[in-house]
């Protein structure tokens, strides 16, 4: 083999090993009383077995609708799971978990996985992230409104809270960032401005950012914006 060729191998082997997927997948069977369990992809921050010492920040991803299934790989689609199978290095564990087929979104199992990964992982419990996409960012509302004490941040995109508005008043001091497109004829956009004006009447900093002319997918820009990272990472929940 020439030098060459040995150079051009080298250099392919550093590429596959720089952006190799970190994310395995793993299940959760809830609790019974819920009879509700999912599976989901597990990423661990670079440097995670370095230290037991340690603790590390937790991000939760929760996908939308078309990605219900059995099937893991659909999360890579959108979101953190395909920014994480491209090469991102979040510095925190990140876990996207699946909703079965036909299912929707349950606040309680989602906070049922959170404790799961709180007891089995490093984790900062002053530092727990919530988003999610479409039907993700339902479940994102629903599970920050259930337990309004647990997240230091959300971003909900292009979601809806319901009737959550009336219980704006619950996660007011939660630092929230919302976005959604003026053109979604998927999920209206108006439910995103419902929510916000809702938190913004009861006292909350809530950032809220319409693209103009964008439809349902405002997650790709979102998610692709290094100042939404930035901010999130940066909040941290007072005991």
């Amino acid at each position: 083999m020439t030098r060459i060729h040995l150079l051009t191998l080298s250099f392919l082997t550093l590429i596959t090993s720089t952006f190799a997927d970190t994310q395995t997948e793993q299940s959760f069977s809830g609790v019974a009383t819920l009879k509700v369990g999912y599976r989901y992809l597990l990423s661990l921050p670079e440097g995670y077995q370095d230290d037991p010492s340690q603790k590390w920040p937790l991000l939760v991803f929760l996908h939308g609708a078309g990605e219900r299934g059995d099937n893991l790989n659909l999360l890579k689609n959108h979101g953190p799971p395909k920014l994480i199978a491209a090469g991102k290095n979040f510095k925190a564990i990140v876990i996207s978990p699946q909703v079965p087929e036909n299912n929707i979104w349950n606040a309680h199992a989602v906070k049922a996985l959170l404790d799961d990964m709180i007891k089995s992982h490093r984790v900062d419990t002053s530092r727990l992230y919530l988003t999610g996409i479409s039907m993700g960012a339902f479940g994102t509302w629903d599970t920050a409104l259930a337990y309004p004490d647990t997240f230091a941040a959300i971003a909900p995109i292009c979601g809806g809270a319901g009737v959550g508005f009336v219980m704006a008043e619950r996660i007011k001091d939660l630092p929230c960032w919302i976005f959604h497109g003026d053109k979604d004829s998927a999920v209206p956009v108006e439910f995103s401005h419902r929510m916000h004006g809702a938190l913004k009447k009861a006292g909350s900093q809530a950032k809220l950012t319409i693209y103009p002319g964008v439809g349902h997918d405002s997650w790709t820009q979102s998610y692709d914006n290094p100042d939404l990272w930035s901010w999130m990472f940066a909040q941290k929940r007072k005991d």
